[in-house]
């Protein structure tokens, strides 16, 4: 049976961005038709909304996104700029009206000027990549953990299996020959990220999201709120194992990235909350921040000194502490060092990832 007509310029779109190596699976393709379904749409403005939501695009990858979406549904053509050619200008021809002058991005790189440059960043995002994946196959088994009440068999125990040693002696008309023993479970510790998204912690944002976001798949059980002006709950967001449409769902819920820093108020918020304040005791707590205070100092300590009294073990790690001499300047940050188990170097991804997996030899 053929497909509606309708349906073939959301089959090219989803192909088109396939072929141009965005990451699109038919249930995302069928979801995207859904969502336009949904819609209405009133516009074209809403279609280009459903797939940005639905496809989680990129945001280094937006004007990519863009231009194949005009491709597709408006007829654009983009031409792209011969060799030689010197005119920083892209022409987008569409039929049956007049040519358009739209400007590309500017490329400041010159070639051959600044090699080890651009190859120097295309490594920088390659060993992260790898960074995140050895945490999401080594963290399950290096993650710090906890006795569980729950008892196991053990062929070396500290308590006798009752239950198992009477159920043998039953089988021999109540004759014990051998004592079976049993040992306490163990279970993986509960981690519970708090991530710093004001405007100071900017450049490593993107970044520690991303981490977030392996860090929850790969732990039993984890919980990521970020601080800023307010308090933002982003776990549910993160449950997505596609990594780009959860970080597009997580943007959606923080409403204040990139503004203030209030710690302490943020902090105070969580502790406020009885299942987020539960959820603390006896987990890995990590605090990714630089520190930089802009609220009242003392609710700041407050509020850090209450949570590591519940909290296993309290981390904090900041992009400042790169420097082998640093030390904390900011009032607030220098008085909770007390009851910090730990202040450390939190500037990039193979730092925070070497720290989680060693925790549990801290």
């Amino acid at each position: 049976m053929s497909l509606p007509r309708a349906l073939n310029p959301f089959l090219r779109f989803a192909q088109a961005l396939r072929d141009a190596g965005f990451a699109v699976s038919p249930d995302q393709t069928t979801d995207f038709i859904a969502a336009v379904g949904i819609l209405g749409p009133h516009d074209m403005t809403d279609i280009y909304r459903a797939g940005r939501a639905l496809f989680g695009i990129q945001p280094e990858r937006q004007n990519e996104f863009d231009a194949i979406f005009r491709a597709v549904f408006f007829d654009q053509v983009i031409q792209a700029p011969a060799d030689g050619d010197e005119d920083d200008e892209v022409e987008a021809f569409e039929p049956g009206a007049e040519t358009q002058q739209i400007e590309a991005d500017e490329d400041e790189t010159e070639i051959g000027a600044e090699p080890a440059t651009a190859e120097r960043l295309s490594q920088r995002s390659f060993t992260e990549g790898q960074t995140l994946q050895q945490l999401l196959r080594e963290a399950p088994g290096r993650l710090p953990r906890r006795t569980s009440y729950r008892r196991r068999r053990a062929k070396s125990g500290d308590r006798i299996d009752m239950r198992r040693t009477l159920r043998d002696a039953a089988k021999r008309e109540g004759e014990v020959l051998r004592l079976f023993q049993s040992k306490r479970k163990t279970r993986q510790r509960r981690v519970l990220l708090l991530i710093d998204v004001s405007g100071s912690m900017k450049d490593r944002t993107e970044s520690l999201m991303r981490l977030a976001h392996a860090v929850n798949q790969a732990a039993d059980t984890a919980e990521v709120f970020t601080l800023g002006t307010r308090l933002t709950r982003i776990t549910q967001a993160l449950k997505v194992s596609d990594r780009a449409q959860a970080l597009e769902r997580a943007a959606i819920a923080i409403a204040d990235i990139d503004g203030g820093t209030r710690i302490g108020d943020a902090l105070a918020a969580y502790l406020a909350v009885p299942r987020y304040a539960g959820f603390a005791r006896g987990a890995a707590v990590i605090v990714l921040s630089d520190g930089l205070e802009r609220g009242a100092p003392d609710v700041m300590i407050d509020a850090v000194t209450r949570l590591s009294r519940s909290a296993w073990r309290l981390d904090w790690l900041t992009p400042l502490a790169a420097d082998p001499d640093y030390e904390p300047r900011t009032e607030g940050l220098a008085n909770v060092l007390p009851v910090l188990d730990f202040l450390g170097d939190g500037s990039s991804t193979a730092a925070v990832t070497d720290h989680i997996l060693t925790m549990a030899r801290r």
